[in-house]
């Protein structure tokens, strides 16, 4: 097998084909030092933690793994009613040398099963018998991707969860529901099941698999629970939306270790100013946070302790009885029944981190209150009038004295640490100069799935070709077709198909979830003293 740096806590491990990748990630079934394991086409990213494990010592352990030759088992049978109506499938069908027809009744004739997960939860690669199915991706991926829509790319079939980016062929559509987190288990396709496509009429009303019932209940009970806590009902404290952001969101620590269900960590985008906020106000480093991409006005209910980090721009804190209080940005403050917070548009950075003494206390998914925007998992953005509880932990005393960061504006110049790899070599060498050579602007079309980034010279590969699904890490710097690099931030998938030409260091992902539009980025490569 072959190993490559995927990032300086990740490594990418190839493998001779699929059966293999499948049988090496059950191998390394609680392994000291790894954190989390992420299967592909022809590969498994596995993840590390440098305090228990460095990556050489990894590195002989995962190749000296002797591997169970079994085929992974088969896990029950699922059928998907189709419309085969896609906008890409006549485009898909010429690339393969045949009509639109013959792919639909080739599509529905073969076995497929799901072989693994990633992307998204939800998101099942399923691998088909005929041999016909290789399909290349978009050149450009889709910014949108309806929910439901059935597609292809390479070997394999799709179907997208919910809306989201895509680069895949679209070929038709299904109600059926991916992923369900009060079903058991959340994802329909899990691997090792064995998936029938059937098709439907233009006309026919699809089946929703009776999840429309679970996702009404889901929905009752949320409102249920948000009414029996709200502060009308109880002496909590708690926080209102007068004016959200752009985007305004609950984050914590995220949830790591679900990547088998196709569940990213997600979290904040900025976790030093998650830990700064909730130090400051006395809360343990990983309670959940508010993160506003923009200005906001916040109103608290009750009494208690707030502090605002990360983006730095005006803020100003009125009573109820319309006297304005100073505050300072990272300090704790006091805030009592009727104030109100107004964050002004950021200065420098992007993304606010507003704590409160106790933490945001709404319902937990899969043990994160984290906000995953990909996946759907977590409290959706927040609107005008979304009433918060706040938690009673707050294990420590506040502390006031925050460190000031220097946080870039649009226009400034970043440079960013970054390793080589895993894909390095599927770029020429003119490539590599470029990528660190160049800047690279950040534009608009930028959010906690990706940012992306546009410089004068794209970035030229040396390989043609698709490459198969694989794992990527937060600050992944992936290259499309068209040469211009989208940086990976907490909610992106977690596989993908193109290739992966470095990746942030650690240490710079927190600026990384700071960097407004306009923001010009250079890449410094890290000296590798552990491979």
């Amino acid at each position: 097998m072959r190993i490559l740096t995927a990032s300086d806590r990740a490594l990418l491990v190839e493998a001779a084909d699929l059966d293999e990748a499948m049988r090496l990630n059950l191998a390394w079934e609680g392994l000291s030092g790894v954190v989390e394991r992420v299967p592909g086409a022809r590969a498994v990213l596995v993840r590390f933690d440098p305090l228990r494990v460095s990556a050489t010592e990894l590195a002989h352990t995962l190749a000296a793994t002797e591997v169970d030759a079994t085929r992974p088992p088969r896990t029950g049978e699922v059928t998907i009613p189709v419309q085969y109506d896609g906008e890409d499938l006549d485009e898909a069908a010429s690339a393969l040398g045949v009509s639109a027809e013959e792919l639909v009744n080739r599509h529905l004739a073969a076995d497929w099963r799901v072989a693994f997960s990633g992307f998204a939860p939800g998101f099942g690669y399923v691998v088909g018998s005929d041999p016909l199915f290789d399909v290349p991706r978009r050149s450009s991926p889709r910014t949108r991707v309806p929910a439901g829509s059935v597609a292809l790319a390479g070997p394999f079939t799709g179907v997208y969860p919910r809306e989201s980016p895509g680069g895949w062929q679209l070929i038709g559509r299904t109600d059926s529901v991916m992923w369900d987190i009060d079903r058991d288990p959340p994802a329909l396709l899990a691997p090792g099941t064995a998936v029938r496509f059937e098709r439907v009429r233009a006309d026919a009303r699809l089946s929703r698999n009776g999840d429309h019932r679970t996702h009404a209940r889901r929905v009752m009970r949320q409102r249920a629970d948000a009414d029996a806590d709200g502060p009308g009902f109880g002496t909590a404290s708690a926080v209102e939306v007068v004016r959200p952001s752009l985007q305004l969101l609950v984050q914590d620590a995220g949830r790591p270790g679900f990547a088998a269900l196709g569940v990213s960590a997600s979290g904040a985008a900025d976790r030093r100013a998650m830990r700064d906020a909730n130090r400051a106000v006395g809360n343990a480093d990983v309670a959940a946070v508010l993160e506003s991409v923009g200005g906001a006005v916040l109103w608290f209910h009750g009494a208690g302790v707030a502090a605002v980090t990360g983006a730095i721009g005006a803020l100003a804190l009125i009573g109820a009885e319309g006297f304005a209080r100073p505050i300072l940005h990272g300090e704790p403050f006091a805030t009592f029944d009727g104030d109100e917070l107004t964050l002004g548009h950021p200065d420098r950075g992007l993304r606010y981190v507003i704590g409160v003494r106790g933490g945001v206390d709404v319902s937990p998914a899969l043990g994160s209150r984290a906000s995953d925007t990909l996946a759907g998992l977590g409290p959706e953005p927040l609107a005008a009038g979304a009433v918060l509880p706040i938690g009673e932990a707050a294990p420590h005393a506040v502390e006031p004295g925050a460190v000031p960061r220097d946080l870039p504006a649009s226009g400034d110049v970043v440079e960013l640490e970054i390793t080589l790899g895993p894909r390095d070599d599927w770029f020429t060498a003119d490539a590599l100069e470029v990528l660190t050579a160049q800047e690279w602007t950040v534009t608009p079309r930028s959010d906690r799935v990706g940012i992306r980034l546009q410089g004068d010279a794209p970035l030229e590969r040396s390989v043609d070709g698709e490459l198969p699904s694989e794992g990527a890490v937060t600050g992944a710097i992936q290259v499309p077709p068209d040469g211009q690099p989208v940086l990976f931030l907490p909610d992106h998938p977690l596989t993908g198909g193109y290739p992966v030409i470095g990746a942030l260091t650690d240490r710079s992902l927190d600026l990384a979830g700071q960097l407004p539009p306009g923001v010009r980025l250079r890449f410094a490569v890290q000296v590798r003293s552990d491979s």
